[in-house]
């Protein structure tokens, strides 16, 4: 099964209707290819699909902007198909701050956390059965939606800041509250959330290539589009600078000795992130995982919880059953 992230930044005009847009596509590509995938809304037809060997496609907005302050319309999303919602992106909404905002005062022009609206949309969530997800929220909104939250949550792609002080990595005492609240962490595959070097050897590269990449901005091309060109053309270098492929699971055996293995899964984060750890270039190296999971003496069954057991778990626990 694949979570699709419905995504969009703070700049976005009209937040809503652009998720809207973005789910119409994922209907459509559902509706075009029938025998391929299907789209779930609860965790028994997510089963079921899996069973049919058809691709479960369910549906994840990330950044509670795209609700637009108001209520209506995170029913509205729920109602399509959106299971969990991210109460920020890197961008503070009103109501809750981001953890990039957070750790750099200039940007925040409000108080840390959630205000009352922030505390009833997590209220309506839990209502509604939609998870509840801490990835990129701040300090304070994190203990704010965990003292509110009365069903588990989940944290879609986050890692250890033990291991790799990034401000969007979870601290300890983050951490044992998850496994107390019954939540699952969901591990960020990003080099940079994983490896503590990463960050001094990409401003090294950067500053290498300084002026080709000033080139390639004068063109008007963007950021994002001068970097890939970059990275496409010194892909050795870009490859050398990668986490090397134990420390996404020494990220994970960590999360497991403080809270157990029921509260660890893998996010990924494939459609956000510029650099994987070396080996895992995509799902379909996704095998290697679990061959490194059992040479570190992982049972088959806490494998399962892994891979997606732990996951599911946390869907039921947040539907509302008849």
């Amino acid at each position: 099964m694949q979570i699709f992230s419905i995504w969009c930044d703070g700049s976005q005009p009209k937040p809503f209707a652009y998720a809207n847009r973005q789910i119409d596509t994922l209907y459509a590509t559902a509706l075009r290819n029938p025998g391929k995938m299907t789209i779930v809304f609860t965790s028994h037809e997510l089963l079921k699909t899996v069973h049919n060997k058809k691709l479960a496609a369910m549906i994840g907005v990330e950044g509670g902007h795209m609700i637009e302050n108001d209520l209506n319309k995170l029913d509205s999303l729920y109602k399509r198909g959106a299971r969990y919602m991210t109460l920020t992106w890197n961008n503070s909404t009103p109501w809750a701050t981001s953890a990039m905002e957070e750790t750099r005062d200039s940007l925040l022009h409000q108080p840390k956390g959630l205000n009352d609206f922030g505390r009833n949309v997590v209220k309506r969530m839990n209502e509604l059965g939609m998870l509840v997800d801490l990835s990129h929220v701040g300090e304070k909104t994190f203990w704010d939606a965990i003292s509110t939250t009365t069903k588990p949550v989940l944290v879609s792609h986050s890692c250890v800041y033990n291991l790799c002080p990034a401000y969007r990595n979870l601290k300890d005492d983050q951490i044992k509250a998850v496994g107390k609240n019954g939540g699952v962490i969901h591990l960020n595959f990003f080099s940079g959330f994983l490896d503590s070097t990463y960050d001094k050897k990409e401003r090294e590269f950067l500053r290498r290539h300084k002026e080709e990449r000033d080139s390639l901005l004068k063109t008007n091309i963007g950021s994002s589009a001068a970097n890939k060109v970059l990275n496409a053309k010194y892909k050795d270098e870009v490859d050398a600078m990668k986490a090397p492929f134990h420390l996404l699971f020494d990220h994970l055996d960590y999360i497991v000795k403080l809270i157990g293995v029921d509260h660890v899964g893998l996010g990924s984060d494939f459609d956000g992130i510029n650099s994987t750890p070396q080996q895992l270039n995509s799902v379909t190296d996704f095998p290697l995982i679990t061959k490194e999971l059992l040479a570190r003496g992982y049972g088959k069954k806490d494998i399962r919880k892994i891979l997606g057991g732990n996951f599911l778990r946390l869907l039921k626990a947040n539907e509302n059953r008849p």
